[in-house]
């Protein structure tokens, strides 16, 4: 059984070990996350090359995603590195403070705006809410807190605004440059931290087309802000992060189960691709295991439909990567079992406006109501695909294109399997049977096989599938 639901991984220190990315591939990996938050230029371009080297070696197309830094709104350094803060106590941030002389009364803070955009009430929260502190008032810059919740705090923690409301651009001037690596890299899509608008994902997709590169772009949903405007931000984008640790900081904990739910669905519901991200496996940094919690974690994603579950600090610096993505494919593929996941209600009382999206439509409409063992779609920006895989199905959909990044866009949308397909060919019948030979030669067509084929009769022009044939193999 070919698992649906894709896995996406984040390199890092643990992933350079030798071997370790090709057991990563073995495991079972869809796409790899370079961080920019972390590590150099050259450390990105030379995982890239890496991954790109095993892709061709493995077969395997492994995509890749690159994670813009964004605003960082964060606490200075302390003299002693940390401090113990006592519920209760006085505890002042202070753009004024040099930045190296923190102490337990007091810390210097990197974002200058922070002192005019609270007022006394405003509730703060840092280290991911670990500490909490009620704003008291504010006096030449200096924001005056009480500490609701204590407790360790250490260099440069995050800060969030409960409720969200700091003005921080998306993008920084550390992104721009970032953009320009990446356009070096040409990676099939790039994340926008901290978005609040739909024209800060159309920035940076600015930014990159003018780098000559035009991959994909993934709004990561941060802020509670967002929330406002959920739909123009999913539109703008081509992907949705379910970011859930700033996410769940500035919406408050208890209310994050019902907006993952309601920002898959939402996603889906507009053709967009949905990820679920942070702490999935966070116990598999330091154990071969995930919780039961964990276990259920992933699945509820894939029973929510996501099209993609991410791994973080588990294959960037824990101990087990590899193990990791074994757990996650179990998982994913145990869960893809239930009938619940192979059901779906999604446009069928919508009327298409366009014939290649009316074709995906009834292709899957057809394999979910006959015995059809795939659907091979042939594709140039891979659109047919994409819509396919809005449909709930246990039906592989496998996107035949020439071009690379094609194949790159579509390796994260769920149940939809890349596969390299070039040919000189006119008639149909010599382009099918040219499919149905290559779907042979990967393993994942036999003799008696029902497939559907799905195709354009102009070569070469995006938008124009207009066909839709049944076959059996053989």
């Amino acid at each position: 059984m070919l698992r649906r639901t894709k896995i996406l991984a984040t390199l890092g220190p643990a992933t350079d070990k030798p071997g370790v990315l090709e057991g990563m591939f073995a495991a079972g990996l869809d796409f790899v996350r370079m961080n920019f938050s972390h590590g150099s230029a050259e450390d990105h371009i030379k995982r890239a090359k890496a991954v790109r080297e095993l892709s061709l070696k493995t077969g395997r197309l492994v995509g890749i995603l690159a994670d813009l830094q964004g605003p960082k709104i964060r606490i200075a350094r302390f003299k002693d590195t940390k401090v113990f803060l006592k519920e209760g106590q006085d505890f002042a941030l202070d753009i004024n403070l040099d930045p190296t002389a923190g102490d337990n009364t007091q810390v210097g803070i990197t974002y200058e705006p922070l002192a005019l955009e609270v007022k006394p009430g405003s509730r703060l929260l840092l280290d991911d809410g670990r500490i909490v502190l009620d704003v008291v008032n504010v006096e030449n810059m200096r924001v005056n807190c009480t500490v609701v919740v204590g407790g360790d705090l250490s260099n440069n923690k995050g800060i969030n605004l409960l409720g969200g409301g700091l003005s921080a651009a998306a993008l920084t001037d550390k992104d721009k440059e970032d953009i320009k690596t990446i356009a070096k890299i040409k990676c099939d899509y790039v994340a926008v931290s901290f978005p609040r608008t739909a024209e800060d994902l159309n920035e940076a997709r600015r930014l990159l087309e003018a780098e000559g590169c035009h991959a994909g772009i993934v709004s990561k949903v941060e802020r509670a802000e967002a929330l406002d405007v959920i739909d123009e931000i999913i539109l703008a984008s081509d992907a949705v992060m379910v970011a859930r640790g700033d996410l769940g900081v500035e919406i408050g904990d208890a209310n994050l189960p019902a907006v993952q739910k309601m920002l898959i669905k939402r996603t889906r519901e507009l053709n967009r691709v949905a990820i679920t991200a942070t702490q999935m496996m966070e116990s598999m940094i330091e154990n071969s295991i995930p919780t039961r919690a964990e276990v259920c974690d992933v699945a509820n994603a894939v029973y929510d439909g996501t099209d993609v579950i991410m791994l973080s600090a588990e294959t960037a610096s824990g101990k087990h990567p590899i193990k990791a993505i074994e757990a996650m494919d179990r998982i994913c593929v145990e869960a893809e079992k239930q009938p619940r996941v192979r059901t779906s209600g999604h446009r069928v009382e919508l009327q298409f406006e366009r014939v290649d999206e009316a074709i995906a439509m009834s292709a899957m409409y057809m394999a979910n109501h006959t015995k059809i063992h795939g659907i091979a779609a042939l594709t140039e920006s891979g659109s047919t695909t994409l819509w396919m895989s809005r449909i709930s199905s246990g039906i592989p959909i496998f996107a035949l294109s020439p071009h690379q990044e094609t194949l790159g866009r579509v390796t994260l949308y769920r149940g939809v399997f890349p596969v390299l397909f070039m040919h000189d060919l006119s008639d149909h019948a010599a382009v099918n049977k040219a499919i149905i030979a290559e779907l042979k030669r990967r393993g994942v067509a036999t003799n008696g096989d029902t497939f559907i084929i799905t195709q354009g009769d102009l070569e070469g022009i995006a938008g124009g599938t207009n066909s839709l044939k049944v076959i059996t193999v053989g």
